[in-house]
Formats: C-alpha cells, structure tokens, sequence
C-alpha cells in the first residue's frame, strides 16, 4: 500500500461512537459507498451481480416508459434529502422525480415520487423498517422493496398518510401507481439471474 492508499484509507474512517454533519458525509462519500441515517454514517457493502441485474432491469423498464415525460429516473449514487431539517440522506437504488424544482446537482431535495429498494443482506433491515418509516412520513407516494434473494416485490402505495403494501413474485406484472399506464412484468425483471 502507497502512502495515497493509506491516506484514503484514513479519510474513509468512520467512528460510529459520533454524530457528522452533512458537510462531513458528502467529504466522506467521495470515498466510500454511504448513507447519513440522522447524524450517523451508515456504510453500505458493494452490491452483487444479482442486485445490479434487477435494478438494470427495473431501471430500463422505466426509463422506456418516461421517454418524453416530465418525470425523470436516477439510479444510485443519486442523493435525496427528504428535507433540509433533518441530518440524513439517503442512497436508493432508483428514485423517480417528477417535480424537477427538487432536482439538485447532486441529487433531489424533497420526496421523490418513488423510490426503489433492492434489498441487500446488509441494509434489509434499513430498507424494510427505517427507510420506510422515514419515507412514508416524508410523503414519497410509491416505495417498492425488491428481494432478488426470493424473486418478490412489495409495492407500496401512499393512501392516507400511511403506506399499503402489495406483494408480487416474479410471475406477476406490477402497476407503477405514480406513472399512469406504467406496469412493469416481474419475469423480465428477475430472468437470467
């Protein structure tokens, strides 16, 4: 290891016994994959070919569909800050934005109008409990949990405040509520992998 190595090596140190900015998490994630959970830095593994199969699959099935529309899809690393208050952003595996006044540089101020989450062994738990407490409170209307482990999604849907969750497996074709006429089959999705 050269010293360059070491030196980014130690910049990418996190110490989990405190709580960082958000100046200090954008500097750290120039070097590592990562996630700011209320003050606390969350360091997510490398995805595996599976994961990245699956959201280039959901991620074309979108972008055909959004050819010439308003709404706009971004794959991670794209940032969102669901609201300038709070001390965290947040890396979903696709985000879809309708409302280009919350586009940023780097990412969307604001709820997106969906988020996708594929699940990993290391951030389920996250994606399934925190991420979507705080996105159903920050008023994203669809969140899809995607589990390539078992071939599954869970559509949620935002009706009265609160998130309805529906479940698919990979012989169904799933409608995108947010994006009228949009439904994306779930063999094309999980095939060959």
């Amino acid at each position: 290891m050269n010293k360059d190595d070491e030196l980014r090596v130690e910049e990418a140190a996190v110490e989990y016994n405190r709580k960082y900015t958000v100046e200090e998490y954008q500097k750290f994630r120039e070097h590592t994959r990562a996630e700011l959970h209320e003050g606390t830095i969350v360091v997510m593994e490398s995805p595996t070919r599976k994961h990245q199969g699956v959201l280039a699959n959901i991620n074309y099935k979108l972008r055909q569909f959004l050819e010439g529309k308003t709404c706009k899809v971004y794959t991670s690393s794209f940032s969102v800050r669901l609201n300038e208050k709070e001390n965290s952003f947040f890396e979903p595996d696709i985000v879809v934005v309708c409302d280009e006044k919350k586009l940023t540089v780097k990412g969307c101020l604001g709820a997106p109008d969906m988020i996708v989450e594929i699940l990993s062994p290391s951030t389920s738990l996250y994606d399934r409990k925190y991420k979507f407490n705080k996105y159903q409170e920050a008023g994203v209307r669809e969140y899809w949990i995607v589990d390539p482990e078992i071939d599954m999604v869970t559509a949620n849907t935002l009706e009265n405040g609160g998130y309805i969750g529906r479940f698919y497996t990979a012989e169904d074709t799933v409608p995108v509520t947010v994006l009228q006429g949009c439904e994306i089959n779930l063999a094309d999705v999980f095939n060959d992998w």
